[in-house]
């Protein structure tokens, strides 16, 4: 018995699916006899491209023809179909690719057809012929007798040579949706009497990555492997796919920066015996959905989900943040480079959950990007809660106003994001500073921030006298501000003070200036400050 893809192999153009363009082209060419010497498909594997061929052939070369419903009974459609015609020449460039089997090609092709009306040459895997055998080529391909069609599939048309290009008809064929591949996968699993649920064809045609033959080779070995009804964990079981639900409940998980239970639900999937790295796999393909919904604000249409997934993920995407999911990939993708150089999976992958959803505990300007991405969403969803409000006695008639609070009110409290900066100024903030500005970055590493009145003032100890004159600038303030801008979510103005007073000296003692240094002192400092060395003077 002939494995179900090729016994399924589309007869005519009726059957192809999911090549709508190139069908309507090649059926007007048929019908108007006007069939170009090459052509030339190009697509992935499994897309249909030899199959193409072998109909455009059968359209030339049935005894009912040139049609383009080709009877499919006679001797020619038949042996076209076996791949036993001699008008049909079917070759592989990957064994055939040198320059002689090009010249017997060339030195056959004046021969006219032995039964058809057209000698038809499907060269496959066309762009594997070598530089030298597709120039010999070249003459051939461009004027080749009246009787002669070429066919060139090959799933790299970057590889073909731009003379060859140029002197075919090209024709894209694309990736089938899912949709499409079902389509099929039902239609062939009634004709050879196979039970199979909804369920597990969905299944099955996502794990097809947009090849039929993919697609139809899985149900063969499905109907060969199963005795009763094929169902979803069948399927499972046999291509090791992950469940598109364990998916949605990671991610929400991650979304929820619930870390002990990422860890929970990997421990369950490894318990379960299934394959880390195929997680890993899919879990990429779930981001990039996610990552394309956020960006596009909608799948595209070649994306692999049914209507429930898609308003899932759609859900799911607006409750994670940009950068936690561009985050996460990038963690998954140094994990999978783990993977294939022969690394454990589950260790890695329990790391960048974990990462993910707690980026405090990581130093990376990433981690801090993340954080930053929470703080403003949780700024824009108002889950923050304001700071409770002083607790003030109930206003009595007679009680005479405080001078200080009368001519204006109280200050407003600092939000808890400005405190919360201020605890991690030394691991966020002066990190991200100084990845702009190295030398700022130095000279604001002493320096203690607090919140006061919605404005960051920053303390330097009276060591640092130099280092406070020089970062006070208006850029400098400039760069601090957009910095701690991005945490807090609104402006923020930026003071700086050297301690004890606002003078820098304690009470009693004279005003603090500018601090006398000689020129030794003076070089030393700005050496340690800005990792600056001495030059010499040339005569």
């Amino acid at each position: 018995m002939s494995a179900l893809y090729r016994t399924h192999r589309p007869q005519d153009f009726d059957q192809v699916v999911g090549q709508e363009h190139v069908v309507r082209t090649l059926r007007n060419a048929v019908e108007l006899d006007r069939v170009a010497h090459a052509y030339l498909f190009a697509g992935p594997r499994g897309t249909g491209k030899t199959s193409m061929a072998k109909i455009l052939a059968k359209s030339l070369n049935c005894v009912h023809g040139p049609t383009p419903t080709p009877c499919k009974e006679c001797e020619s459609c038949r042996s076209i179909h076996d791949a036993t015609s001699v008008d049909v020449i079917e070759l592989d460039a990957a064994s055939h690719r040198g320059i002689d089997d090009i010249r017997e090609i060339r030195d056959r092709v004046a021969l006219r057809p032995v039964h058809g009306r057209k000698k038809v040459y499907i060269v496959d895997e066309a762009h594997m012929l070598t530089k030298e055998a597709s120039n010999a080529v070249l003459k051939t391909l461009e004027e080749p007798p009246d009787h002669v069609v070429f066919v060139l599939c090959t799933t790299e048309m970057g590889a073909m040579l731009p003379t060859i290009r140029s002197r075919c008809q090209r024709f894209a064929f694309f990736r089938p949706g899912l949709p499409d591949i079902s389509t099929l996968l039902h239609r062939i699993a009634a004709a050879e009497s196979i039970e199979i649920d909804a369920a597990a064809v969905s299944l099955v045609a996502r794990a097809a990555s947009g090849s039929f033959r993919d697609a139809v080779s899985a149900l063969d070995q499905l109907a060969t492997a199963c005795s009763g009804p094929i169902s979803v964990d069948d399927v499972r079981a046999l291509l090791g796919t992950t469940d598109a639900g364990i998916l949605f409940d990671l991610l929400d998980r991650v979304a929820a920066a619930d870390a002990a239970g990422c860890l929970v639900a990997v421990d369950a999937q490894a318990d379960a015996g299934s394959d880390l790295g195929t997680l890993i796999t899919d879990l990429l393909g779930h981001l990039r959905l996610l990552f394309l919904q956020q960006q596009l604000g909608a799948l595209p249409a070649e994306a692999a989900v049914t209507d429930d997934e898609q308003a899932r993920i759609a859900g799911q995407a607006e409750r994670l943040e940009p950068a936690t999911v561009h985050r996460l990939i990038d963690l998954l993708r140094d994990v999978l480079d783990d993977v294939r150089d022969g690394a454990d999976p589950r260790l890695p992958l329990e790391l960048a959950l974990v990462r993910t959803c707690r980026p405090a505990g990581d130093l990376t300007v990433e981690a801090f990007d993340q954080r930053l991405s929470r703080l403003e969403a949780a700024l824009r969803g108002g889950s923050v809660p304001p700071p409770p409000p002083p607790a003030s006695p109930a206003p009595q008639p007679d009680a005479a106003p405080a001078p200080a609070v009368a001519p204006a009110p109280a200050p407003t409290p600092p939000a808890p994001d400005a405190r919360r900066l201020a605890d991690r100024w030394h691991e966020a903030v002066v990190p991200e500073v100084a990845r702009r500005s190295a030398a700022l970055g130095s000279l604001i590493e002493h320096a203690v921030p607090e919140a006061e009145s919605g404005d960051v003032v920053l303390t330097f100890p009276r060591s640092q006298v130099f280092a406070k004159t020089t970062a006070d600038t208006p850029q400098n303030r400039g760069l601090i501000e957009s910095v701690l801008e991005q945490a807090a979510g609104e402006p923020v103005r930026v003071r700086m003070e050297v301690a004890d007073g606002e003078a820098g000296e304690p009470a009693g003692a004279e005003p603090l200036g500018p601090e006398r240094l000689d020129e030794a002192d003076l070089l030393i400092q700005i050496k340690e400050k800005f990792d600056a060395r001495e030059i010499e003077e040339r005569a």
